[in-house]
């Protein structure tokens, strides 16, 4: 593929002397010999920090060809700096150019950049439809909001890994959702109140109970009453009726303990 005019590239490479790359091979060398002069010129880096950013950015599920995509870099730079040149029987690259390794450095593990069909950790999206129920949306409303079967539907929301497609999907259908009464977007009273019933039993955690920060962390638990993980949580939750979480649990344990030791 030709490479485009003005770039220093197609003046040395494709021998084009026309005066926009004329221009542009001269300002290069210019530049280089500034460089030079104040020992600044570094027209190569360490190739090892970048190719283990490729390789961590693949553990994450972005391979390396949708990495150079993403990076705006050739696919054969990254296949050399990951694999070699096979046939010229070199080893995976040593020396970069700079710009290539700061493109490729600055591509990140992110939900937007991943592949639709990777595989990630599900709590997030769980713990968003569950939610959702608990307000009083019918699962198979959900279901046909997002585009899937109800069986796919009932596997997601207690899933423990989910595509990256649903979990984008399931981020958008919460923001539009949380605050909407489902009765008011014409879901019938007994079908919401069932929704609800189904939650209580299985102890799914009201919207309320993530702040933004939580929702997507697995280690993270639902606040209910707002003093979870404290004796006084303990005792809202009997107030509220719901069953004790395991904070709470926790908390009123340690407080009997301390009591006893007094």
């Amino acid at each position: 593929m030709a490479r485009l005019h003005g770039t220093n590239a197609k003046y040395h490479l494709e021998a084009c002397r026309c005066l926009p790359c004329s221009n542009a091979a001269a300002e290069y060398d210019r530049s280089r010999r500034r460089a030079i002069a104040y020992g600044r010129w570094r027209p190569f880096v360490d190739a090892e920090p970048v190719r283990a950013h490729v390789r961590e950015l693949g553990e994450a599920g972005i391979g390396w060809i949708r990495v150079a995509k993403l990076a705006g870099v050739s696919t054969g730079g990254v296949s050399k700096l990951l694999y070699g040149d096979g046939p010229r029987n070199l080893g995976p690259t040593r020396r970069m150019r700079p710009h290539v390794a700061l493109a490729l450095l600055a591509v990140e593990a992110t939900l937007d950049n991943m592949g639709a069909r990777v595989p990630i950790d599900g709590t997030g999206t769980r713990r968003r439809l569950q939610a959702l129920v608990v307000k009083g949306w019918p699962q198979s409303e959900l279901a046909r909001r997002l585009g899937v079967g109800r069986a796919n539907f009932g596997r997601t929301i207690v899933s423990n890994l989910i595509q990256v497609s649903t979990v984008r999907a399931t981020r958008v259908l919460y923001d539009e959702l949380w605050r909407v009464d489902p009765v008011n977007q014409g879901i019938p009273a007994h079908r919401a109140n069932a929704a609800r019933r189904t939650a209580a039993k299985r102890q799914w955690a009201p919207i309320g109970a993530w702040d933004d920060d939580t929702i997507d962390d697995p280690g993270a638990c639902a606040d209910w009453t707002g003093q979870c993980g404290t004796p006084e949580g303990y005792r809202a939750h009997y107030r509220l009726h719901i069953p004790a979480c395991e904070p709470c649990r926790h908390a009123q344990a340690d407080h009997r303990a301390q009591l006893k030791a007094a």
